[in-house]
């Protein structure tokens, strides 16, 4: 989770809020994925919900883009007010057994 504190910071040290933080943790992704000359078949998911400026956003996405441990993210408008985001949940609805998280970060 040391890249959701990098975010955090950025967002926070910028006058930013963070409203929301979720650990997903560990799921197989959806297809392989290659990112700075790596392949990968897993990864640790969350979400952060934030309120920030535009450009604290930009700096966001190059600081996670730029970053050899992140191999996706997306940042995504969730509306203009509060009141249009105050309803939208960041849980899992779902869970993994303990079989299944040992296969996808392949533990026998």
């Amino acid at each position: 989770m040391l890249i959701a504190k990098t975010a955090g910071t950025l967002i926070l040290n910028s006058g930013g809020i963070i409203r929301d933080l979720t650990n997903w943790g560990p799921f197989l992704l959806p297809k392989r994925t290659r990112k700075h000359q790596a392949s990968y078949h897993s990864g640790h998911y969350f979400i952060m919900r934030f309120d920030s400026s535009a450009n604290t956003q930009d700096t966001v996405r190059k600081t996670l883009g730029l970053d050899p441990r992140m191999i996706r993210f997306s940042v995504v408008r969730l509306g203009r007010t509060l009141e249009e985001v105050r309803k939208v949940g960041g849980g899992v609805e779902w869970r993994r057994g303990l079989k299944e998280y040992r296969e996808a970060m392949g533990i026998h």
